[in-house]
């Protein structure tokens, strides 16, 4: 009688389910990089991946679901990215006007990233996990500092996620441009308790710093 190890049959399983799903992410990648992501198709999706129609369902239910997919993996990439400069900087409220400011770089270089990332971060409150959890920390020992500010964490994450993510919708809909990055993150740093000049000294050391933001992770074709 064959010997048959369960284990490693399940284990090969769950790899060729990964890959199958990091195909379907990655085509859907490369079409959303050409036009806008409610315009493409699941039949294009998967003609793109070269897997079968019906692989598609067994990993997300409908298109949404995956574009949703595709922008958490795109926020975590761009997260890793800048993770080194920001872990760089001591002062908390520096390292959130940074993240902001790149994060509004990001979406200034490719308005399409700027769209999907936005609107799927807004409608799926679960993407980006590992950038919520640090910017939550960020702001605990912020806020420590300044108590005055009368806010908690968890409701100044909201101001800040909810802020940025509104911009950056602006942006990829051609209503927000460079320029108003700078007062974008003054701004939304004045929301959460930090007074007017300060906010303005902290929008002009990350400008100083000429810091280093990833080109566009999904780059228009043609």
């Amino acid at each position: 009688m064959v010997n048959v190890n369960l284990a490693r049959r399940a284990e090969i399983g769950r790899a060729k389910r990964a890959r199958t799903k990091a195909q379907l992410i990655a085509a859907a990648k490369n079409l959303f990089a050409q036009r806008s992501w409610e315009t493409v198709t699941i039949d294009e999706v998967v003609q793109e991946a070269k897997v079968a129609k019906g692989t598609f369902y067994g990993h997300f239910n409908d298109l949404d679901e995956l574009a949703a997919a595709v922008a958490d993996d795109l926020l975590e990439t761009f997260d890793a990215l800048i993770q080194p400069q920001r872990l760089s900087m001591t002062e908390p409220f520096l390292r959130i006007a940074f993240g902001c400011d790149a994060f509004l770089k990001q979406a200034l270089s490719d308005r399409r990233w700027a769209s999907l990332a936005s609107r799927m971060a807004m409608s799926h409150r679960a993407l980006g996990r590992l950038v919520r959890s640090r910017l939550s920390e960020d702001l605990r020992l912020a806020l420590e500092d300044s108590p005055e500010a009368g806010l908690t964490p968890e409701l100044a994450a909201e101001v800040v996620i909810g802020a940025t993510l509104q911009v950056a919708a602006a942006i990829g809909e051609g209503r927000l441009h460079d320029d108003d990055r700078p007062e974008a993150v003054r701004c939304l740093l004045a929301a959460i308790g930090v007074a007017k000049r300060d906010a303005a000294s902290i929008v002009a050391r990350i400008g100083a710093a000429e810091s280093h933001v990833p080109q566009a992770l999904v780059t228009p074709q043609g």
